[in-house]
């Protein structure tokens, strides 16, 4: 077993040695955190760049339009986007694309683009697929999340950015976390280069205050730890019954994609938004979510440089750890995740 001292030392020991500027790391269970602790050049009310751990809340906001009926999973990104009919991206399901298994992994749009929903569709609409849709499983980066987005805003009629906020983060008690005007990006943790080379990782426009109100639905959210840790707390719980509970339970706990991911060599156990731990003993392995005392009913995400959250309805421990390092070499932030996951997992009781 593991204490709350052990885990927040080891988070402060990174920072201590140089390993990151800045780090903030947070559990909590049964509705309350039971640690948050903030390391190096920043507060407990500085916010990071979580990057792809954005992925989940932008795919909470779908589950809420899947469980009104707004969305079905079936149905052709055409029904609902009916400027998308005739290419490529348009014959495909919305299955498909919470899945990563779309065919379209590759796409960006400019911040330039990003900013008006038409020039997004536009820019959609120019995709090529690269494999058939629903063949295998290739991470799609922030390509398909703009597609999430573009269907929220169709059938809700708001903004995607208000829309996770009003629909998803307000009923949680959490601030907005995409597209923070200029007004709203006061204490956040400037990402820093770990090396020189380093220094033109794309990652780093994320410092530009430009981008952040561009909200990328793929890995542009701003967040404490306690609040990601918050979310995911949620997640196990469903407060006021946000979410519709049979949506909620496939999203946390079914696998809909074992394709094996290329990038890891393993199957990828996605659900409709998450990763899952698994029973195949292979969850540590899994973009350095996992601890290895997580169960395998346990669901998360990972972000880019470490970034990493989780929660375990075995033991109702949600965790997360954010930080400011920018690395090129994913094997020094994916092991330093990986070791903080595992003795959060191992919380005592």
């Amino acid at each position: 077993m593991t204490t709350i001292d052990e885990l927040v030392a080891a988070a402060g020991a990174d920072v201590e040695r140089g390993a990151v500027p800045a780090c903030q790391v947070a559990a909590a269970r049964d509705g309350d955190l039971l640690a948050f602790e903030t390391f190096g050049d920043a507060s407990d009310t500085t916010r990071f760049c979580i990057f792809s751990a954005t992925k989940p809340i932008v795919a909470s906001a779908i589950w809420l339009l899947l469980g009104d009926g707004s969305l079905d999973v079936d149905r052709p990104i055409a029904d609902d986007l009916p400027e998308l009919a005739g290419t490529p991206v348009g014959w495909v399901t919305l299955e498909q694309v919470l899945l990563h298994t779309a065919g379209f992994p590759s796409p960006t749009i400019s911040a330039r683009d990003a900013i008006s929903s038409s020039r997004r569709l536009d820019r959609i609409a120019t995709w090529t697929l690269e494999w058939e849709p629903g063949s295998r499983f290739e991470y799609h980066s922030e390509s398909a999340h703009w597609v999430l987005a573009a269907l929220i805003e169709r059938v809700s009629g708001l903004d995607f950015r208000d829309f996770v906020e009003q629909r998803v983060c307000a009923p949680l008690g959490l601030p907005r976390v995409l597209g923070l005007g200029p007004d709203d990006q006061e204490d956040i943790a400037l990402l820093v280069p770990a090396s020189a080379d380093a220094e033109t990782d794309p990652t780093l426009r994320f410092n530009t205050p430009e981008i952040r109100a561009v909200g990328n639905p793929g890995g542009g959210a701003f967040m404490t730890a306690a609040d990601l840790a918050r979310f995911y707390q949620a997640l196990l719980t469903n407060p006021d019954g946000l979410w519709d509970a049979a949506v909620l339970r496939d999203a946390t706990s079914v696998v809909h994609c074992d394709f094996d991911d290329p990038l890891m060599g393993i199957p990828a156990n996605r659900s409709r938004g998450l990763v899952l731990a698994g029973d195949d003993g292979m969850h540590t392995l899994r973009y350095a979510i996992f601890g290895h005392a997580c169960s395998p009913g346990s669901f998360g995400h990972a972000g880019a440089h470490g970034q990493v959250a989780w929660a375990d309805p075995a033991t109702g421990i949600s965790f997360a750890y954010l930080a400011n390092s920018v690395d090129t070499d994913p094997m020094r932030p994916g092991t330093r995740a990986s070791r903080l996951a595992s003795l959060a997992s191992a919380l005592a009781p």
